[in-house]
């Protein structure tokens, strides 16, 4: 029996290097299947490992997909004359069934065997960094620091910019704070996320490595930690008094955060092959928005439910 490895190189067995990978069936269990959402399945064959070593005589072979039965009439599907099934810009989850029938001697009558698989979309999990910090302020209500957001705002994008990086700004919210004693101030409290644009829309000549979204995230949060902390460094060594709104020093935070597309969720225990992927949420659970976990709903019908 060969199913999909747990190993970053399988994972990705519907990439273009991985056409050649063939997942064989079996009659005792369903085989799950990982298709990368939008790109093609590996080879699927209608044989189970017993049957692949065997001579069959006249074997037919009947597809039935979760919208009924399957031909290669239609463009998104492939069926050899052996009946391997190859699903093309994959997005249908669901229990895939082959019927074979076959005899191992011309005069035999016909046997019949049905192999089930479970078939399920994925994609890797979409990953971005928050950002935290916070400024000494203006008073609250001032426009001084209406404008100050939005010049921090694209001094952060200018950044990035070449990594095709985009920085957000999900909240920033002014408050008065007590000091250690001592008396009020003004700050701004920030919220930053960082996120990596598809490069190959950017730059379709960019290197693999270059192009990949975790190298460029980590880049991009390298730079704005050493932006900030160049900040801290002028105003140690200016000897003018400091400005009325100006980063406080130490209050820097970036934390990485994992989600997944609506419908999708990571659960190691039901996908131990494809442990760190953000899979098809099952019937029975649902993942209404970009968290990481399919939650429970007996409700739930259908694969990539995103309402219960």
């Amino acid at each position: 029996l060969l199913t999909v490895q747990p190993s970053k190189r399988l994972l990705r067995s519907a990439g273009p290097r991985h056409n050649n990978l063939k997942i064989v069936g079996s009659v005792i269990f369903p085989v799950k299947v990982y298709v990368k959402l939008h790109h093609n399945s590996p080879r699927i064959l209608c044989l189970t490992s017993h049957l692949r070593n065997l001579e069959l005589i006249d074997p037919k072979f009947q597809w039935k997909g979760p919208g009924g039965g399957l031909s290669s009439e239609n463009s998104s599907v492939e069926i050899s004359p052996t009946g391997t099934l190859i699903l093309r810009n994959f997005n249908l989850s669901g229990v895939y069934t082959c019927s074979i029938f076959y005899k191992l001697a011309a005069m035999q009558p016909d046997k019949n065997l049905l192999i089930k698989y479970l078939i399920y979309a994925y994609s890797d999990p979409n990953i971005y960094y928050e950002v935290t910090a916070r400024y000494h302020a203006a008073p609250c209500n001032s426009s001084h620091n209406t404008y100050f957001e939005k010049t921090l705002l694209q001094i952060l994008n200018k950044l990035v910019a070449e990594l095709s990086c985009v920085v957000t700004l999900i909240k920033a919210e002014c408050h008065h704070v007590k000091m250690q004693r001592g008396g009020l101030q003004n700050e701004i409290f920030f919220t930053f996320s960082v996120a990596s644009l598809n490069r190959e829309k950017h730059n379709r000549l960019c290197q693999e490595s270059a192009c990949d979204a975790s190298h460029r995230l980590i880049k991009a949060k390298q730079l704005i930690e050493t932006f900030f902390k160049q900040q801290v460094e002028v105003s140690r060594k200016s000897s003018e008094p400091l400005p009325e709104i100006y980063y406080i020093e130490g209050t820097l935070h970036i934390v990485q955060v994992d989600r997944c597309y609506p419908g999708y969720g990571i659960n190691a225990l039901i996908h131990p092959n494809c442990p760190e992927c953000c899979v098809v949420c099952s019937p029975g659970s649902y993942n209404p928005s970009n968290g990481i976990h399919c939650l429970r709903c007996d409700r739930s019908l259908i694969y990539g439910a995103t309402k219960c």
